[in-house]
């Protein structure tokens, strides 16, 4: 066997290497024989089966088998001549040849290197900041929408009709066909209009209905609508108002705060102080998010010169070019599917995004290293949990699937990343001055 490295740079490394028809008979062999110590064939003693009978009956497998160990060995050897550590080594090692000859087998194999490089510097990067400020006028804003989310309904007490901001109190009735349908009914119904809480023409209809009327309506219903049995069909709602009821006028005072903290010992004072902490947290994290990560990301690409491991740059060009062509119309979905320089012109338009993405991502594991930031694997959970929850979906399935699709690093790399930027940016002492 011989082999000899080439380094194409500093996260690329190419082996080159070759083994003969004779090593691969002979690695065949001693598979054979060591296979035939665990077999039992009928005509044979268990664990006394000759190799050649091993052969005849599983020569392809202890072909590929043989030719697995020839290549396993050829990489120990040349990491160890080049002195490469197990753990730099990224992802799989790709193919760039392999030719069976009549006497030779050659193979040329790219391994990707984890890159190695001076992060000191980084914090020379940070951009400046000014904390935000919560002015008064936002801070009564605030306070106003949340007054009047609060304040309780009253029925009015003018002559007048249904008007869109009013909540109708009702009883309908749904007819298909002149039938009544399950689920068409309900008593004492409460629906603010305007609020597009029913099928589209429903509350329209109902504007300018007086308590006490009486009245029918025609809708049709979605077609999309999500009961199949419903979806697209018109049908008719008698309906019954009842009621009319608006917010009254609510009252900013020690009583509200109780009510929106559903804290006994609230008052106004300390309602006014807790929501100007969240309303300048809300501002500190859309600072965050819109400027200073993006711009300390940037600033970081641009600060730092390394090779990339060509296998994770493929991979993330074909992540990218994947999400491109989610936003393309059918009929450029349709020029692209089969045509080679189509599909390479689509990978090549994420090229440079997908070189500074990962050049990004190990640039910000570097730091984070040197920071010792981590994120542990029950942290991530405990947020997909929590994610889960607020979006209404199982936590369990949720899980499973990003573990499905290996998309559980991506997310815990985003974590590391925040983590790592609140910390430098002071970001958990800033929200608290």
């Amino acid at each position: 066997m011989n082999v000899t490295n080439e380094k194409i740079n500093d996260a690329n490394l190419l082996i080159k290497g070759d083994f003969s028809k004779n090593e691969l008979n002979t690695k065949v062999e001693k598979l054979a024989k060591e296979a035939g110590k665990q077999m039992k064939v009928d005509g044979f003693r268990q664990g006394k089966v000759p190799a050649h009978v091993v052969k005849k009956m599983y020569g392809e497998k202890l072909e590929q088998d043989a030719e697995g160990e020839l290549i396993r060995q050829m990489l120990e050897e040349a990491y160890k001549e080049a002195e490469i550590d197990a753990k730099d080594i990224l992802g799989d090692p790709m193919f760039k040849k392999y030719d069976k000859g009549e006497e030779l087998i050659e193979a040329e194999i790219q391994v990707c290197l984890r890159p190695q490089f001076d992060v000191a510097g980084y914090k020379e990067q940070l951009p400046e900041y000014e904390l935000p400020e919560v002015s008064e006028e936002e801070l009564n804003e605030r306070i106003d929408t949340l007054a009047k989310q609060s304040a309780p309904l009253k029925s009015i007490e003018e002559d007048r009709g249904l008007q869109e901001g009013d909540t109708a109190v009702f009883d309908f009735k749904g007819y298909i066909d002149g039938e009544a349908f399950e689920g068409g009914s309900a008593e004492d119904f409460e629906l603010e209009i305007g609020s597009g809480q029913f099928i589209p023409g429903f509350e329209e209809q109902m504007i300018g209905m007086k308590k006490g009327e009486q009245k029918r309506i025609t809708v049709t219903f979605p077609k999309d609508y999500q009961a199949q049995n419903l979806a697209g069909k018109e049908t008719q709602f008698d309906i019954n108002l009842k009621d009319i009821k608006v917010k009254s006028e609510p009252e900013i005072n020690d009583e509200l705060a109780k009510t929106i903290t559903k804290k006994d010992d609230a008052t106004l004072e300390t309602l006014k102080e807790q929501l100007t902490e969240q309303i300048r947290t809300e501002k500190l994290s859309k600072l965050y998010n819109e400027e200073l990560k993006p711009k300390y990301l940037e600033a970081l690409v641009e600060a730092y010169t390394f090779e990339l491991p060509e296998n994770i740059v493929e991979q993330e060009i074909d992540n990218l070019a994947n999400q491109k062509a989610q936003s393309l119309s059918k009929d450029e979905l349709d020029a692209i599917q089969g045509n080679a320089d189509k599909i390479d012109e689509l990978r090549e338009s994420v090229r440079e995004d997908a070189q500074r993405s990962v050049k990004a991502t190990f640039i910000v594991d570097a730091i984070a290293k040197a920071e010792n930031i981590d994120v542990t694997d029950e942290e991530v959970h405990q947020t997909l949990y929590y994610e889960a929850l607020m979006s209404g979906q199982n936590p369990e399935e949720l899980i499973k699937y990003y573990q499905k699709n290996n998309i559980i690093p991506a997310i815990k790399m985003g974590m590391i990343e925040d983590k790592l930027f609140t910390q430098l940016l002071d970001l958990d002492n800033a929200g608290k001055k």
